[in-house]
């Protein structure tokens, strides 16, 4: 019996002993009431241990503000360490102070902070990213991967990974392993339009460390953005970085589709607005297309009417658009404005020669003259002047000096344009065989330069002499300008010259008809073929026109000879 019970008594005590080894009370028995209080009791002292730690986190971080207002930095970074240590659940904290520890470069410490936070249960993908980001500034890559392939895993939704990832490789010249990376990004299925912008700035950098794969890199950068547009609503910043993308990848029509959209989503916001219209001006100046480019500079005058720049840039447009007194305007207010743009000086001269105010042009350049060094622009401007004067001897001085200069400092400037100017001015002084020098030296360097093609053609033509060769030159301008009517009264001229007045007359006409204002020559030109065909009434009218435009003599003596009254 004694027995027996003392069994029963031990294996009563081993049954004890097994649930008291056990971690937790059998699944089916409810919590008692102590338990449930000593749980409770725990929690709390846990939330008053993390409080009183977020408490002191945020004290330490608060001196390290009052540190840094103070101008004393690492008491100030000492001090947000501290505070990164007592809450590092905090992953905000977690991050401003690693990125200040980086900045500080001091990446070790940034290192034991970090990992410290990923450590923690619920660390997020940007933590790891964090990590990667340092690992890759320690140099230990294979972890710098881990940590990135661990980012991308919590959030696959986030750049920051790929990129990290990314950096790594082409660190490591590996490009195609960085654009695999890059590719892993684009095919996640819900990436946003800003996701998308930047991956496109990542392909884009790839192809300037790896030349060998910009081809392909950038048109995937243009793919990613094609993507993004289709994707809205867009903030106005993010647009504006959707065209910088757009532009910056030669895709100049959307680009300014979303500039434009920019300009709406922000009217006054004058620093966007600005920077917007000055790169709108910039894709319209490259299509050429200066009534849209005068459209964007003459909305940035409105705001700041004294910009210099925008004065300088509106009179370049006006002078290419032959509008010679608007560009005077603005280029004397540039002028005004900054004395120091010496460019400007050139290109109001120009604009005032374009308006027969050679005395004007030749007052500003003398400006400049006093103002600035000796230059080729300074002596060749001042030489156009001059031949604009009908002053040509003194022209052609400051024509060889402008030579002599290029030549001695860059040649490049002695182009076919020059050459073309200094034939000119020869053939204006009656030196013809070194008219004929320039030009051909002209067309040596540009065969196809039209301009000059015809000016020799027509110069031959006058004289009389070379007369098929002068046709041949005169057919190459006129082929490359169909509609120019100084390229059509030089045929017609350089036929008449010899002996084919029918064959001429068609282009004078021609001519006369597309003439963008009267023009005595064209119409003593006119006067001339009809009188070869014997139609004297038809040559008188034409005469007649001419001297109505400019008083000749020659032409006079014309009419008078045939009759006229």
């Amino acid at each position: 019996m004694q027995r027996r019970n003392w069994i029963l008594g031990a294996t009563a005590a081993l049954g004890i002993g097994l649930v008291a080894g056990c971690s937790s009370a059998p699944r089916n028995r409810p919590a008692t009431q102590r338990e449930k209080a000593s749980a409770a009791i725990k929690r709390e002292r846990a939330d008053e241990l993390s409080a009183q730690s977020r408490a002191e986190a945020h004290a330490r971080y608060a001196a390290g503000v009052i540190r840094d207002m103070n101008d004393d930095r690492k008491g100030a970074l000492d001090e947000y360490c501290q505070a990164a240590q007592m809450d590092p659940d905090d992953e905000s904290l977690i991050l401003e102070v690693s990125r200040r520890l980086l900045q500080s470069k001091q990446p070790e410490r940034a290192l034991e902070i970090v990992k410290r936070a990923t450590a923690q249960p619920d660390a997020s993908g940007q933590l790891y990213a964090r990590l990667g980001l340092i690992y890759s500034q320690l140099g230990k890559h294979e972890q710098a991967a881990a940590a990135n392939r661990e980012a991308i895993k919590k959030s696959p939704g986030s750049l920051a990974g790929y990129q990290n990832l990314f950096l790594n490789y082409l660190h490591n010249k590996q490009p195609q392993e960085a654009i695999n990376a890059l590719d892993e990004a684009a095919r996640q299925p819900g990436a946003d339009a800003d996701f998308l912008v930047n991956l496109a700035e990542l392909y884009v950098t790839v192809g300037a460390q790896a030349p060998a794969e910009k081809a392909n890199s950038r048109a995937k950068a243009l793919a990613t953005l094609n993507r993004a547009a289709k994707l809205g609503p867009m903030t106005p910043l993010l647009r504006l970085k959707l065209a910088d993308g757009f532009n910056l990848l030669g895709d100049s029509a959307k680009a300014a589709q979303l500039y434009l959209e920019v300009l709406k989503q922000l009217p006054n916001v004058p620093m966007v607005e600005d920077r917007v219209r000055a790169i709108l001006t910039n894709i319209y100046l490259r299509a050429s297309d200066h009534k849209r480019a005068t459209e964007q500079l003459q909305a940035i005058l409105r705001d700041d009417p004294t910009n210099p720049q925008v004065h300088y840039y509106l009179g370049r447009l006006a002078l290419e658009d032959k509008k010679p007194a608007e560009a005077a305007d603005h280029l004397s207010k540039a002028v005004l404005l900054i004395p120091e743009l010496e460019t400007a000086y050139y290109f109001l001269a120009l604009a005032q020669m374009e308006q027969h105010k050679g005395n004007e042009a030749l007052a500003t350049l003398d400006k400049a003259r006093q103002k600035f060094p000796q230059s080729f622009a300074m002596e060749f401007y001042t030489a156009m002047a001059y031949s604009r004067q009908k002053s040509y001897a003194e022209a052609l001085k400051h024509f060889i000096t402008a030579e002599v200069m290029a030549k001695a400092t860059d040649p490049s400037q002695l182009n076919e344009g020059f050459y073309f100017q200094l034939g000119a001015t020869c053939e204006r002084k009656g030196d013809y065989d070194q008219a004929e020098k320039y030009f051909e030296k002209s067309l040596e360097l540009v065969p196809k330069f039209a301009e000059a093609q015809n000016y020799l053609g027509y110069m031959w033509a006058e004289r009389g002499v070379k007369l098929e060769k002068a046709r041949e030159l005169i057919e190459k301008a006129l082929k490359a300008e169909p509609k120019n009517a100084a390229f059509l009264d030089s045929m017609a001229w350089v036929l008449f010259k010899l002996n084919q007045p029918a064959e001429a007359l068609p282009y004078a006409l021609k001519a006369v008809e597309l003439s963008e204002q009267p023009d005595a020559t064209l119409d003593d030109h006119v006067g001339d073929i009809y009188a070869a065909l014997k139609q004297m009434d038809k040559a008188r009218e034409f005469w007649r026109k001419s001297l109505t435009l400019e008083p000749n003599e020659e032409i006079r003596k014309k009419l008078d000879a045939s009759g006229s009254k």
